[in-house]
């Protein structure tokens, strides 16, 4: 069963870092963690090990604003 998490951390542009904080739709942490370097990797070109996760923790998908969320818990 799918759930909601919220990643914050830090990732790599340019000589600075910028923070993010992302929520997801995943199966477990292993999942979100997955999701977040693959985004970052794909959309920002940054290699895994400049994505630096602070935190990875479970929502309540109501909490959300991001579109994805929304739409996986939709009713």
């Amino acid at each position: 069963m799918a759930k909601a998490f919220r990643v914050t951390g830090t990732f790599r542009s340019g000589s600075q870092n910028q923070p993010y904080t992302i929520d997801v739709v995943a199966e477990d942490q292993e999942g979100a963690t997955e999701y977040v370097y693959s985004n970052f990797g794909s959309r920002h070109r940054v290699p895994r090990r400049f994505v630096i996760i602070s935190s990875i923790a479970e929502i309540d998908p109501s909490e959300s604003t991001e579109p994805r969320v929304i739409s996986a818990f939709r009713d």
